[in-house]
């Protein structure tokens, strides 16, 4: 033990000919070298700490250890977030990181942890401590932005959406599954600033706890967290969330509302009433609209309605719900008027149009969990114990807010989804190179968009230079207050301060 193996073959030359189509070739290895697929992150890294945001996250950390042989608390964490941030949803895709050889150093790690010391990581947390840490850091990327928004200038959204599961984790039950029925899962309660796509909160429960007396309790909590003047011009959810507990409670909180009703048969009764009448104005995208209101069984008091209905041509497949493998075409005369309804429900005093759009609005949510589902990690890193389920949903919504702040840094006309931003700003080989005392790291990127983006990452440094500079004496808060003002100008108007960042140019 211990001594050579000498059946390993040893190379006699590190440049080898290789005949191919093209002639002949000399390739060569060089073990050494610094190289990373992710070759555009340091600009990232850069945002990260002229912000102040990653060094706040990694101090406030409670992780601790006591062995000497344990990882650094900046290991674990960057580790992590190279992990989120390259769209991985397993644990065992960390392993793909260690090859990088350059980014993980420019975060100050000494190394990249293991999948087994990342999940003792998160089970070595104080659940509850971790739990206020991240939802602290969550607020720290997205309050300052609410409090540059004129009063009463943002919309909050709130929905539930699925994760299945497929084994016996803590938390596996069967509830509301559409997509995979009687497929056990979590249920992922979620809050987002609307126009900004910025995640504000979420909470995994159990996957029978998907109502809205459920989700309730986190919303008012997120609100009771703000100062009155910084809360939302309203709530705006779903149909699960036309409940009267629900609107009783904002009402008495003196918030608006605009949500959507189940047709049920006192709600049919009300379309019937009102189908007849010729006082149906245009709600937008071919829905004609009408308002009412209406006390429906349960509730204690008369709420406004808008009941929507678009004209559905051409012929109608029916099916049997309960015996759903039967389905029936149904041919219907051109002169037969047919429609599909939606009834909402709201306390705004905004006319029917508005509100119609309010409400089609809302589907931006869906494009959040889309995102966050299937391009992030939200679909993926399941644990047998909802504790770690619960942090990584947390930390992958952090990193996704920050990797969301710095696109619209570069980009303030759009939202760019990761599957489009991360080629573009993230991904590129770079080799790493030091002479003379300065360190080079040379990207080849074959995006077709290179030169605009090449362009664009050199007006952030500048914008990033300028912020150093101006703003070295303000407080996290701030900095972040103007990092995200400006992200979002185009949402929120210019900030009024002296750091400008040229308008790039997207093509």
């Amino acid at each position: 033990m211990g001594d050579t193996d000498s059946t390993v073959p040893t190379l006699s030359q590190s440049r080898v000919p290789v005949d191919t189509f093209a002639g002949r070739i000399h390739v060569e290895w060089d073990p050494a070298a610094a190289v990373t697929p992710m070759g555009q992150l340091p600009f990232f890294i850069e945002f990260l700490k002229v912000s102040g945001l990653f060094e706040a996250f990694v101090a406030d950390c409670p992780l601790r250890y006591t062995s000497p042989n344990s990882p650094s608390v900046r290991d674990v964490l960057g580790t992590l977030m190279l992990s989120i941030l390259a769209g991985h949803n397993r644990y065992a895709h960390i392993a793909t990181i260690r090859c990088d050889s350059v980014n993980p150093a420019l975060l100050g790690m000494t190394k990249v942890i293991s999948e087994d010391a990342a999940r003792r990581a998160l089970i070595h947390m104080d659940e509850e401590k971790a739990v206020a840490w991240l939802d602290a850091q969550l607020s720290l990327c997205t309050m300052p932005l609410v409090s540059a928004v004129p009063v009463g200038g943002w919309i909050l959204d709130t929905d539930v959406t699925v994760k299945p599961l497929y084994g016996k984790q803590e938390g596996a039950v069967v509830g509301y599954n559409p997509k995979k029925p009687g497929r056990p899962s979590h249920a992922y309660h979620s809050y987002f600033m609307a126009n900004t796509r910025l995640a504000l909160q979420v909470e995994v429960r159990p996957g029978n706890e998907t109502s809205s007396k459920h989700v309730a309790p986190g919303l008012w909590n997120l609100l009771d967290s703000l100062p009155r003047e910084q809360w939302p011009a309203f709530i705006r959810g779903d149909v699960a969330f036309g409940t009267e507990p629900v609107m009783r409670e904002a009402e008495e909180r003196g918030i608006h509302f605009v949500t959507k009703l189940k047709l049920t048969k006192n709600v049919r009764k009300l379309i019937q009433k009102l189908f007849a009448k010729d006082d149906w104005v245009d709600a937008g995208q071919g829905f004609s609209g009408i308002e009412s209101t209406v006390c429906l069984t349960g509730w204690t008091r008369s709420r406004r309605v808008v009941v929507l209905r678009r004209p559905v041509t051409g012929e109608l497949l029916l099916s049997d719900i309960p015996r759903q493998l039967e389905l029936g075409f149904i041919e219907i005369a051109d002169s037969v008027k047919k429609y599909e309804y939606a009834v909402l429900v709201t306390s705004l005093p905004d006319e029917v149009l508005t509100i119609a759009q309010h409400y089609r609005d809302r589907a931006d949510s869906e494009n959040c969990f889309d995102e966050l589902k299937n391009q992030w990690g939200w679909g993926g890193f399941t644990t047998q114990d909802l504790k770690r389920c619960r942090l990584m949903s947390r930390l992958v919504a952090l990193i996704y807010n920050w990797w969301s702040l710095f696109v619209r840094l570069a980009n303030p006309d759009k939202h760019h989804e990761a599957i489009t931003s991360r080629p573009l700003l993230l991904h590129g080989v770079a080799k790493q190179t030091s002479h003379a005392g300065q360190t080079c790291l040379t990207i080849t990127s074959n995006h077709a968009k290179a030169s605009m983006v090449q362009a664009v990452l050199q007006a952030l440094t500048r914008f990033f230079k300028e912020l150093k500079v101006n703003a070295e004496q303000l407080s996290l808060p701030d900095k972040v207050r103007i990092i995200t003002a400006h992200a979002f100008r185009k949402l929120i108007g210019p900030l009024p301060c002296l750091l400008a960042l040229p308008e790039p140019s997207t093509g």
